[in-house]
């Protein structure tokens, strides 16, 4: 399986579609290395970075924590 490298273009004009295809990638973990699955998480994170309502189904796989920095 191929990781995608997007521009911030490109993440903005990503379909819903697209995403889930994303995230499918990452649930079925069937990569060549590790790396290919490490720049489709960075690339899930991006999206919900800049089209968080996209990836907001998906955060679950990020285990993205909120930390107390208090």
């Amino acid at each position: 399986m191929t990781a995608l490298t997007l521009s911030t273009q490109e993440i903005s004009a990503m379909s819903a579609e697209e995403v889930a295809n994303l995230a499918q990638r990452l649930e079925v973990d069937d990569y060549n290395n590790p790396f290919e699955a490490l720049q489709d998480w960075h690339l899930l994170r991006a999206i919900a970075f800049q089209r968080q309502e996209l990836a907001e189904p998906y955060l679950y796989l990020l285990d993205i924590e909120a930390y107390d920095e208090a």
